[in-house]
């Protein structure tokens, strides 16, 4: 019995190891004179290629580095800290309150266009000297039907340029004022990593804008399109504090004016925040 047991035992490990010689050895077949051959090997995957390089990627430094077509995209809003009940704020808006001119919070947008950007090293490439050349676009969206006055009275020293439009049945669609500077920034770079490919920095600074065109745009039920074009005696310098924060991949900016965006009257005065979009940094982070 233990022979037989043994027999078998011995045949099932024969005929294992045939099986498997039998699975190394390829297929081949013969069609029509070509002969194919079929491996029987698993098909070996390449291994998938990330999109984006490793965080832990470095780059190279230079002392002067500079980057085209930034693009800042946010919101833009006001402090109002206007006396309306005073002679100054009455005089530009006649019957005047705050809520004339409150805005629509996430209508109110911001864009910036950076033509160029430069960073110079100061100190190891940990401190750097940012400047650069760009355009600020902001719009203040307004709840209520305020009207800017683009050819004020002048015959008078202080001319109205508000009013509320109380034209009986007459409807708002679009109401809001356009702002567009022309804005240089300068600015100390603190870049924490500076040799890597994803930093973490902050940069600070202030910026200098000349204001290159106004309009008061509306969109009625009966006008239509209107664009009210005038300066409607905005201060056409705008001096304000500006900063950033870079994490990775993601930059946010905002700034804030040092006063009020008016020469007169009311006391309004600008910040924007939002998110910065930088197609050069984006795609050097792609795999090639």
């Amino acid at each position: 019995m233990q022979r037989i047991q043994r027999t078998l035992l011995l045949m099932v490990l024969i005929a294992a190891v045939i099986n498997t010689q039998a699975q190394d050895q390829p297929d081949t077949l013969v069609i029509n004179g070509v002969t194919i051959i079929r491996d029987n090997k698993p098909v070996e995957q390449e291994p998938r290629k990330r999109l984006f390089k490793s965080i832990h990627t470095k780059r190279s430094l230079k002392n002067v580095a500079t980057e085209w077509g930034m693009v800042d995209i946010g919101m833009s809003g006001f402090t109002d800290g206007t006396d309306y009940a005073g002679a100054a704020a009455q005089g530009y808006a006649p019957g005047g309150n705050e809520q004339w001119f409150a805005t629509k919070y996430f209508k109110s947008r911001n864009i910036n266009i950076w033509v160029v950007t430069q960073r110079y090293n100061l100190i190891r490439h940990f401190v750097n000297l940012q400047y650069g050349l760009g355009l600020e676009l902001n719009n203040y969206r307004f709840k209520n039907p305020v009207r800017l006055n683009p050819q004020p009275a002048t015959n008078i020293t202080s001319p109205p340029v508000a009013s509320i439009d109380e034209t009986p049945g007459r409807s708002y669609r679009k109401n809001k004022l356009a702002a567009d500077y022309i804005t240089v920034p300068l600015m100390l770079n603190f870049n924490l990593t500076p040799d890597r490919l994803y930093p973490f920095e902050l940069s600070a600074g202030i910026s200098v804008g000349y204001l290159y065109a106004s309009r008061n745009k509306t969109i009625t039920s009966d006008e239509g399109k209107r664009k009210a074009k005038g300066d409607f005696d905005l201060d056409p310098w705008k001096l304000s504090y500006v900063g950033d924060i870079t994490l990775g991949m993601v930059t946010l900016y905002g700034s804030y004016a040092f006063k009020s965006m008016y020469k007169r009257g009311l006391d309004h005065t600008p910040y924007n925040f939002g998110i910065r979009l930088r197609p050069a940094d984006f795609f050097g982070k792609i795999q090639n």
